[in-house]
């Protein structure tokens, strides 16, 4: 069957902007799919879908969800010759590699592309043209980059964070000092008891903290609702808690920062101490119940955890708390199990809430 040639020319739209502050800025998605309209419409073209996308200019075309799905819809419909259109030419691709890869892809496809602001040509001369315009595009976007972490060097360098919020702080805008980090409510405050639980034992294990931020339905999870463990790690290394930046990137270590402290650095510390340390508390699941305080109860002189054992004796065997580890100044002594927990037990009658 031949091709009704009076029949409206087809054509698709593809629109994108960089980011979503772009979008609501005015522009948007919106307004370039109404300009490609008009001009479809001035040249008598049907126009069948529009595929829009938010990301950025820079990479390969094919981890643009939009793009893809344009090019998978030009695949269904091999036996049509689409007309793709376009606001602007850097909305194309502002990399010439993938500027280059994306016009052979249209042309495998069979799909002509219109620009509203650029003409393409299939002569030597047009196709010059449109590389030089393809790596002023490319040109564009890497001195982009490179002014926006030159601003975002200066800024940190000033003692302001410029990330992404950690868990505790939110974001607020200050006249004449923009965006800066304030605790965020009981968030802020869970961090902090966090931190102080690891550091006193409290938390005999990063797990324990984990479980501890499950507890409150506020804290950050994953898609799949979970709190790894990776992100409990990285609440403990975290020096912005003391209010000081640090940045490999750009060479900051340990500058004042301009916003508040959730911990002191004497706390953040003690917890970078016991997360080295190799004496760790550990629940271990053949303690049983003759021992109450294994676990719980550490050397005065090294600091290492005590261990247990009965002892046999005449007629009866003996319960001992006692250090073996070489090295240390207790290395052999024991202690009576029932005289330890004894003044344990006597301590713990002393306490009273503050």
């Amino acid at each position: 069957m031949k091709p009704n040639p009076n029949a409206p020319v087809k054509a698709v739209i593809y629109c994108r902007v960089s980011s979503r502050s772009q979008e609501l800025e005015g522009h948007g998605l919106e307004s370039q799919e109404t300009r490609c309209r008009e001009y479809a419409r001035a040249k008598g073209y049907f126009v069948e879908a529009t595929f829009p996308d938010t990301i950025t200019g820079g990479g390969d075309f094919m981890k643009r969800p939009g793009m893809v799905a344009l090019l998978s819809y030009l695949d269904a419909q091999p036996s049509e010759n689409y007309v793709v259109i376009f606001d602007d030419l850097k909305r194309f691709a502002r990399d010439t590699r993938f500027h280059l890869d994306l016009r052979d892809a249209f042309r495998l496809r069979g799909a002509n592309i219109e620009c509203l602001n650029f003409k393409f040509e299939d002569t030597p001369e047009g196709e010059f043209i449109e590389t030089i315009m393809a790596t002023q595009g490319a040109l564009e976007r890497k001195q982009n980059g490179r002014q926006v972490a030159q601003k975002m060097k200066a800024r940190m360098q000033s003692g302001y964070w410029v990330h992404a919020a950690p868990v505790g702080y939110k974001y607020e805008i200050v006249k004449g000092r923009g965006r800066m980090l304030f605790p965020n409510g009981t968030l802020a405050t869970m961090i902090h008891e966090a931190f102080e639980g690891f550091a006193s034992g409290r938390f005999g294990s990063q797990a324990e903290v984990r479980r501890f931020f499950e507890l409150h339905p506020d804290f950050p999870r994953n898609k799949k609702g979970d709190i790894p463990n990776q992100r409990v790690a990285d609440v403990l290394n975290n020096p912005l808690y003391t209010g000081h930046i640090c940045s490999e990137t750009y060479g900051i270590d340990w500058l004042k920062g301009q916003h508040e402290a959730l911990i002191s650095i004497d706390l953040f510390d003690k917890v970078r101490d016991r997360l080295k340390s190799s004496a760790k508390v550990r629940v271990r699941k053949d303690i049983g119940n003759d021992f109450a305080v294994r676990g719980f109860v550490s050397c005065g002189d090294c600091h290492g955890p005590l261990s247990s054992s009965w002892s046999k004796g005449r007629g009866r065997s003996y319960a001992y708390y006692l250090r073996q580890a070489k090295g240390c100044a207790s290395y052999g002594k024991s202690i009576p199990r029932d005289k330890l927990e004894g003044d344990i037990g006597a301590l713990i009658k002393t306490l009273q809430p503050s």
